[in-house]
């Protein structure tokens, strides 16, 4: 009896129409926002710019300390507009570093600067902070999550190593890697994070493409080497088919003799001294090899991972080259208005972002994959970084010059994880709306469409002649690398689009010229960046 009077009353209301509305309309919006938003809540994928998620637990609390809060995505600053991560300033963090030379073994001895006596600390006491946004401190949890069932290569010289033993410290406070190499050469490691079966390897080739050590001294006594600047290096070329992700990088290697190959050939030369051949600029070979890289990475039908170019990091010789006395001493980083990418660094950069650019493109057409790991500018404002006369005891009896080219561990380079894991992140994006939309990504993607294909890459390399154009209206005599970096790197392509009118009335049609003022006119023998002695 009472049952059928609550329905009664319930038949009887006049309100009930409405609240049925009300909910179901409730309904449709919750599903829809669930349907558009179904990431914003995940922070392995989470949305960098619009949303703020917190970490996942990870899997050792104690291990982590307090840096799992606000890791799971960049927080953006109010009011700003696109945030790019690679251009900003070192900040102080004091809850750095996130392991020591006693908790990692895989420091390599010439990078352990702590367990060589280094007095300072404050080196490692430092973060990047990008203009407009803030980069979250690397989380191994996450990051492990992130490349479960997947597998990493970094491709290139000692400090490609150095940065894969940077990743393997960082890693290490969630899980250690087994060593799973299929060569006992130290050149060809293979390490598996059995929890996560995920790969990490490293492949040994300084100059990307085929090379041959011709003379063990050379005429700097850093040997001389035969580089074949149109052959594949296969020693990696034919071993990344199967690999997810892969880090390629070079540099310091190519300020040593070389003696240049091209259709088995002799072509030219880096200060080789031989008679009859022509000395030419190293940037000459260090072109067409980042070149025949890339076209190796294209040909290759079976790999589909996604290849990341980490751009130059200088070195940093003072008072004398590196085979004369030159040292880095200083203790604290430079700001960006102390310093400027100029000469062979500049043009090292320059060559880098170009020869990228045409990879890509080429890549687009044949289903690769290419992404910017820029390090430039945060590594050009790091001098204080770098092992000094720190990665041997003063009393040794070796032959090394102080290493102003490789980065302490802990130290400066730990930073680069922090790049990559948000890159990694931004891929889990993609990924996801490649299956949630793909005929919409695919017309965003399509070669005619130019206005999507202008990306931040290619906008890279126009700033810094748009940049010089500028300059030189203003006073006809400035050179560009006179100019704060903040004025010179690729994060101030807003400011020049809003400058350049006031500057140029033709600044919109500008023809865009090389950047020549600061570019050095050939690479000197015995340059300070030349990687010193017999480091590998």
């Amino acid at each position: 009896m009472k049952h059928q009077a609550m329905e009664l009353h319930f038949s009887q209301s006049p309100r009930t129409p409405k609240i049925v509305f009300t909910i179901t309309i409730t309904l449709i919006i919750l599903a829809i926002i669930s349907l558009h938003y179904p990431l914003s809540g995940n922070p392995i994928f989470g949305f960098s710019k619009y949303y703020s998620s917190p970490s996942p637990e990870p899997s050792s609390p104690s291990s982590l300390n307090n840096n799992d809060s606000d890791q799971g995505s960049i927080k953006e600053v109010e009011g700003s507009e696109k945030c790019d991560i690679f251009s900003g300033e070192w900040v102080p963090n004091p809850e750095g570093p996130y392991y020591t030379n006693t908790t990692c073994w895989a420091i390599h001895e010439h990078q352990n600067c702590m367990k060589y006596g280094r007095p300072d600390t404050d080196f490692m006491k430092w973060r990047w902070k990008p203009d407009g946004c803030e980069l979250p401190i690397f989380n191994p949890s996450q990051f492990l999550e992130i490349v479960r069932g997947k597998s990493m290569a970094f491709v290139g010289d000692s400090v490609a190593r150095n940065q894969m033993q940077s990743l393997i410290c960082l890693l290490s406070r969630v899980e250690y890697p087994v060593d799973v190499s299929y060569t006992p050469e130290e050149r060809f490691k293979r390490w598996r994070y059995t929890s996560y079966n995920f790969t990490l390897a490293t492949f040994w080739t300084p100059h990307l493409v085929k090379s041959k050590e011709a003379d063990s001294d050379g005429p700097t006594n850093t040997g001389l080497f035969n580089l074949y600047l149109d052959e594949f290096d296969e020693e990696w070329t034919t071993q990344i088919d199967d690999f997810d992700f892969l880090i390629i990088s070079a540099g310091h290697w190519f300020f040593r003799p070389m003696v240049y190959y091209e259709n088995n050939k002799i072509v030219g030369c880096k200060y080789c001294l031989l008679d009859n051949v022509t000395d030419m600029k190293m940037f000459y070979g260090y072109r067409r090899a980042f070149r025949t890289a890339f076209k190796a990475i294209n040909s290759l039908e079976n790999y589909k991972g996604i290849t990341f170019l980490r751009t130059f990091a200088p070195s940093h010789f003072e008072n004398g080259l590196w085979n004369q006395g030159g040292n880095c001493v200083r203790t604290r980083p430079f700001k960006s208005n102390e310093t400027t990418l100029e000469g062979d660094n500049l043009e090292l950069y320059m060559i880098q972002i170009e020869e990228f650019k045409a990879a890509e493109k080429e890549g687009q057409r044949r289903g690769k994959r290419f992404r910017l790991l820029d390090t430039t500018q945060a590594m050009l404002l790091r001098p204080d970084g770098h092992p000094s006369r720190y990665g041997h005891w003063p009393h040794e009896n070796v032959t090394l010059y102080n290493d102003c080219v490789h980065w302490c561990l802990p130290g400066p380079i730990d930073t680069w994880s922090d790049f990559l894991l948000e890159m990694l992140k931004m891929e889990g994006i993609r990924s996801y709306e490649d299956k949630l939309y793909p005929s919409d990504r695919k017309m965003r993607s399509a070669p005619e469409k130019t206005e999507a294909q202008n990306t931040e890459r290619e906008r890279r390399s126009t700033e810094w002649e748009i940049r010089s154009e500028i300059t030189k209206a203003q006073n006809g005599k400035q050179a560009a690398g006179n100019l704060p970096i903040k004025l010179l790197m690729p994060n101030t392509f807003q400011n020049i689009k809003e400058i350049a009118p006031k500057t140029i009335p033709s600044a919109s049609k500008i023809e865009i010229k090389r950047l020549r003022s600061r570019r050095s006119p050939h690479a000197q023998h015995g340059s300070q960046e030349e990687e010193m002695g017999r480091i590998a």
